[in-house]
């Protein structure tokens, strides 16, 4: 399902009886070479992350244990929510795009792909500064 640039991916895995095994690889499995990895754990349902948009920063999100909740919104009325439950998908979220996070289960692990070293000054944190910038590129 592709929406807003955002889609799910589905990764390749191997296994037998001693456990599974799942490849993610950048420029392979994934549209970018990866230059920061992070995770999000210990948060509960009534929590909500992310809460933000990156200029240049595209993610690739996997819950590698538990389930968490992914809405995506492009700020021209346009949104979307991923359900993010088995260790081999996860979702592709490009630049620009307003994420949140929530719904976590107690074990979830929430794995974050990156595309770019952080830095703070590409993240945009207000939702109505998101707004503005979107409709400005849009003119």
């Amino acid at each position: 399902m592709k929406y807003l640039g955002a889609h799910m991916l589905e990764f390749p895995q191997h296994g037998d009886e001693r456990g599974h095994l799942v490849i993610v690889e950048g420029q392979k499995d994934i549209p970018f070479d990866i230059k920061r990895i992070f995770y999000i754990y210990g948060s509960d349902e009534s929590v909500v992350r992310g809460q933000h948009a990156n200029r240049r920063t595209q993610f690739v999100l996997i819950n590698v244990a538990g389930k968490c909740k992914v809405r995506v919104c492009d700020g021209k009325g346009n949104e979307s929510v991923f359900l993010l439950n088995r260790p081999h998908t996860g979702i592709y979220l490009p630049c620009m795009v307003w994420k949140e996070m929530y719904d976590f289960s107690a074990d979830s692990v929430l794995l974050c792909l990156a595309s770019e070293h952080y830095d703070a000054n590409e993240y945009i944190r207000e939702y109505d500064e998101y707004l503005r910038i979107v409709d400005e590129e849009d003119k």
